[in-house]
């Protein structure tokens, strides 16, 4: 009898022990229970995410092509302007060297002591026609080009004691293109 007593006694607390593990694992299967509704509406919530993502695409797709071939035309522009500048400083180079060689043979026909006065005057109009050409066939930034070119060409224009007169006057056509 001793034998059966001990028995049911085992069997009593193995069955005791069996019901404290059934008890938790009921604890922990309602924690994943509804741990997996939260994890089923992260999923539907990632899952209309993506597809908004996916719906988004394509208007991504058509804003960068707009972007793109605005900034396309703006290159093209910024390109063509580029141009037509460089050409502008061209004819503002070509227009100063006309302008400091008008220049020159002014002062090389009015420090001649045998150049009469009237071939004088007619080299100070010769270069008065050359920059009032200049500053009609550039723009407003080029004919400031052609004038600081032709400032910069003769730099020694500010003693006038020893210039004669026409050599003044040449000076204030030069200066009144600034």
């Amino acid at each position: 009898m001793d034998f059966k007593l001990l028995l049911d006694v085992v069997i009593a607390v193995l069955l005791a022990a069996t019901i404290a593990y059934a008890v938790m694992l009921n604890k922990q299967l309602q924690a994943l229970r509804k741990n997996r509704d939260d994890m089923a509406k992260i999923i539907n919530n990632f899952n209309d995410a993506t597809l908004r993502a996916e719906s988004s695409i394509p208007k991504l797709r058509k804003a960068a092509e707009e972007a793109g071939q605005g900034l396309q035309e703006r290159v093209e522009k910024a390109q063509t302007l580029r141009d037509d500048l460089a050409f502008m400083i061209e004819r503002a180079d070509s227009m100063a060297n006309k302008l400091e060689q008008s220049v020159r043979e002014a002062r090389a026909e009015v420090k001649t002591p045998s150049v009469p006065p009237s071939l004088a005057a007619a080299a100070v109009a010769r270069a008065r026609s050359a920059v009032s050409a200049g500053a009609a066939a550039a723009p407003a930034a080029g004919s400031a080009v052609v004038a600081n070119a032709a400032a910069n060409a003769a730099p020694d224009f500010t003693v006038e004691d020893e210039r004669s007169e026409a050599e003044r006057e040449l000076l204030r056509a030069l200066q009144s293109l600034r």
